[in-house]
């Protein structure tokens, strides 16, 4: 098991979500695991019968379909919890997690959760909540892609790569993610010569520019009507991301 000592160091999306006891709970049952760039930690089909901690690293969620086309769902960074886990005993990923770069990883065998679910009734909550943040994330996504076709699907993308690795600037938002335009049309389910059409498009209008290979978005706004974007409220940023 990963040293208690190192609790306090670690921090992320999932220690603020779940606060500094639950989280201690939770890492208390990890076990270490390392993969190397380019390793599946694990596979579409395979059975879903553990959690993962993101500790460092960078994890592509990826989806093949029919034709044999493989579409990236998420891409996960440190302080990032990885899997699918119900009441089922049998249930089975609905999609593969490959290391884009060497990563750590915690791994939470599903019977060790389950003892601590029973015993601690706080920490269930928080966990159900995790669960419904989640599908709300996967939610949110799918109607982006499918209501607002593909400028908005790229937009939509942008907007969320701004909330999860974006730095405000005078000049405008710097995504500090550098993606490739097959990555993007990955992304969105479309290829890369229809990315290379909407961003020379939003290049034109002003709404993004690149510097040194890097996005720029300099007109947020555009792209939050491109995919009608929710105002009031807005999304929250836990909700938004990629």
């Amino acid at each position: 098991m990963i040293d208690m000592r190192e609790e306090l160091e670690i921090s992320g999306e999932t220690a603020d979500f779940f606060g500094e006891e639950n989280f201690a709970r939770l890492q208390s049952i990890m076990y270490p695991k390392q993969i190397a760039r380019g390793a599946f930690l694990f596979w579409e089909g395979d059975l879903a019968d553990k959690l993962y901690y993101l500790r460092s690293g960078q994890i592509h969620l990826t989806k093949s379909t029919a034709e044999g086309k493989d579409l990236i769902l998420s891409i996960l960074q440190k302080g990032d919890l990885i899997g699918e886990i119900d009441g089922s005993e049998e249930t089975l990923h609905s999609f593969s997690a490959i290391a884009i770069e060497a990563a750590d990883i915690g791994v939470i065998h599903k019977k060790d959760l389950d003892i601590l679910l029973y015993r601690h009734g706080d920490f269930a909550i928080q966990f159900i909540k995790w669960m419904g943040l989640t599908h709300r994330t996967t939610q949110s996504k799918f109607r982006d892609l499918l209501l607002f076709g593909k400028p908005g699907a790229l937009a939509s993308t942008l907007i969320r790569m701004s909330n999860t690795y974006g730095e405000k600037l005078l000049d405008g938002i710097h995504l500090k993610l550098k993606l490739t335009n097959t990555e993007m049309a990955d992304l969105i389910g479309t290829t890369r010569e229809g990315v290379n059409r909407i961003l020379n498009t939003l290049k034109d209008e002003g709404t993004i520019s690149l510097v040194k290979g890097n996005i720029v978005i300099h007109r947020l706004e555009d792209l939050r009507k491109m995919c009608n974007c929710p105002t009031s409220p807005p999304c929250p940023t836990a909700i938004c991301r990629l």
